[in-house]
């Protein structure tokens, strides 16, 4: 241990840390821009400038690494008066929009400057002004804002390894971005919206459909139906000041209700169809002995992933849709008939905690029914917002009950929002079809990943199950290359894009400021998790095939489940992206919505 006097206070720290660590010991905060502990440390803001004894100029503290005896100085005239110019020196070349911006009241550079009391900036010039990117149906760029953290280029490239963005240009053109500034819909993207969640400004967010969903609820001749994805109801309390992992299913029915919502429903229902499809392809796949392991296909970033990086896995994939995708396509077809609705008068909003579903939700082979699975999908930051503008306050709502037929799920497709649930789940139904046994223990929690987590499962008669969990595509990536090369044998793979706990991490949760945000992803993420599994274990019904409306679903509409019916309506095939080709780009109107158009995508 080493001890260094910060402010005038001594500390003991470990060698080998840096000054900014050594302040946060002592409840000291520098402020930065750029660093983000354990992911991006490049000293690049110089925000969190500080003077050392013995040193003539300032140095950074997110960078510095202490010595025994150093004496740091973290609010000195000298200190704060270089704070102030370093960030006139970024609102000098940064848009000022910021009432109607995607980062309003979340942004650092803005609480920064609010931080600093500036008020006037002295830096006159020129300004870069980049065009904005809105071509990919899950993310915006707005390249203008971006102030060269990096931290986007360490988070797709250290812990997606997806490599999209790095810096390009020099000086002052300079920006971090996809090769030649070109949209993201020119590269490799999964989706996922980790590049997001990491960003201190508004450079990066989310493709927002609320006002797509605002004019659905305001057209008299649509019926409009809401799913909730699993991990909402743990994630969207937080927006409202409540408790990480705070369990606000309830409360949230009753808030969708009052915003005007005709139906509203739980996509865990679509989890517990996606079990029932996945358990027998899973049988019948043990049976044949093809095409093994199978990979769960229920993140739709990690199914671009393997389509786009590993496309001769394509055939392990399950050919199920995702939960959102299959509520969808029962909602305009088992529901409706049911209803006695014409599916063209229905409008199917999901809300999620990924943006990746955005995309997916526009793949062209989503319309099985006739109809788009999906109409719009909503983030959890913009479903709070929507939850916000209407006056409401989930903290102060009564509980109510989703509507049936579709609003009733059991505890395994509760789980399904957290990394390892999806295995868990589908465990849970295919042990009892093949064993003809019921799982005495429902908690698999030798399958409640971390980064990666492998286990057997004994299914008598000297048989077993090989199983596997992947948390993010840079463990995907690990994993995909030990059953390519013979080192691993699996039957059943779980792939999550997100890092920070599948689901309840993803890149449509909300967003926290600050350099220890990266670090409350994955200490949150716990929480998350554990109130999905306490709403699993008070289920009446904690296994797919248990739930009375899927029995009813089948009985009366799907017959089997791969059923020739369930084939059409509940499965896809997927696409080699290696061989991805545009066909053409067109221009709506100048500074109006680009879109594109590709025969694949």
């Amino acid at each position: 241990m080493i001890t260094v006097k910060i402010d005038g206070q001594e500390v003991e720290v470990e060698e080998g840390a840096t000054i900014i660590d050594a302040a946060a010991k002592l409840d000291i905060d520098i402020p930065t821009l750029c660093y983000l502990k354990d992911l991006n440390e490049p000293g690049a803001c110089r925000v969190c400038m500080v003077e050392i004894k013995g040193e003539e100029k300032l140095q950074p503290a997110c960078i510095y690494k202490v010595s025994e005896g150093l004496e740091v100085k973290t609010n000195t005239p000298q200190v704060i008066e270089a704070r102030k110019k370093v960030l006139e020196l970024f609102l000098s070349d940064h848009p000022f929009d910021c009432l109607t911006c995607a980062a309003n009241q979340n942004c650092e550079l803005q609480s920064l400057a609010k931080q600093y009391g500036i008020r006037d900036i002295d830096f006159d010039g020129a300004r870069n002004e980049f065009p904005v990117d809105d071509l990919s149906p899950s993310l915006v760029r707005e390249p203008s804002k971006c102030i060269l953290c990096r931290r986007c280029i360490s988070v797709c490239s250290e812990i997606q390894e997806v490599h999209i963005y790095d810096v390009i240009d020099r000086g002052f053109k300079a920006v971090a971005a996809p090769a030649y500034n070109e949209s993201l819909m020119d590269t490799p993207c999964i989706t996922c919206g980790q590049c997001i969640m990491v960003c201190p400004t508004g450079a990066l967010h989310e493709q927002n459909d609320s006002q797509k969903v605002w004019d659905a609820l305001a057209d008299e001749s649509k019926h409009v139906v809401i799913q909730t994805a699993p991990s909402i109801r743990v994630t969207i309390g937080e927006m409202f000041g409540m408790e990480i992992g705070s369990l606000v299913t309830g409360q949230l029915v009753t808030a969708l209700r009052r915003i005007g919502f005709d139906k509203v429903f739980d996509d865990c229902f679509g989890a517990d169809v996606v079990v029932m499809e996945e358990s027998y392809e899973l049988m019948e796949r043990l049976e044949s002995g093809k095409d093994l392991p199978q990979f769960t296909s229920c993140c739709p970033g990690w199914v671009k992933f393997c389509e786009t990086y590993y496309p001769s896995m394509i055939d392990n994939l399950s050919s199920c849709k995702s939960p959102q995708q299959v509520f969808g396509a029962l909602t305009k077809s088992y529901y409706a008939e049911r209803a006695g609705i014409d599916p063209e008068d229905i409008f199917c909003v999901s809300t999620m905690p990924c943006v990746a579903k955005k995309y997916e939700s526009q793949r062209p082979e989503m319309d099985s029914s006739g109809f788009r699975d999906v109409d719009a999908v909503l983030t959890t930051r913009e479903l709070g917002e929507m939850i916000k503008q209407v006056g409401l306050d989930i903290t102060n709502l009564p509980e109510e009950e989703y509507d049936n037929p579709m609003g009733y799920a059991t505890g395994a497709g509760v789980i399904f929002g957290s990394t390892g649930g999806v295995m868990e789940a589908a465990l849970r139904t295919a042990y009892e079809k093949i064993t003809g046994e019921r799982l005495k223990d429902f908690k698999l929690e030798s399958v409640r990943s971390d980064d990666f987590r492998e286990a057997e499962i004994d299914l008598k008669d000297g048989k077993s199950l090989k199983v596997a969990v992947a948390r993010g595509t840079s463990n995907a990536r690990k994993l995909i290359h030990k059953i390519m090369s013979g080192e691993a044998d699996y039957d059943f793979v779980e792939v999550m894009a997100c890092p920070a706990g599948g689901c309840v991490g993803g890149g449509g949760q909300p967003i926290y400021s600050g350099r220890d945000k990266w670090m409350r992803m994955f200490s949150d993420r716990v929480k998350r998790a554990e109130g999905l599994f306490k709403a699993d274990e008070e289920k009446e019904h904690r296994v797919a095939h248990e739930n009375p409306y899927i029995k009813q679903l089948y009985d009366e509409y799907l017959g089997e489940p791969h059923s020739e019916r369930s084939q059409r309506l509940l499965h896809t095939p997927y696409v080699d992206r290696q061989m991805y080709t545009r066909d053409e780009r067109y221009s709506v109107k100048k500074n109006e919505k680009m879109k594109v158009a590709d025969k694949n995508n």
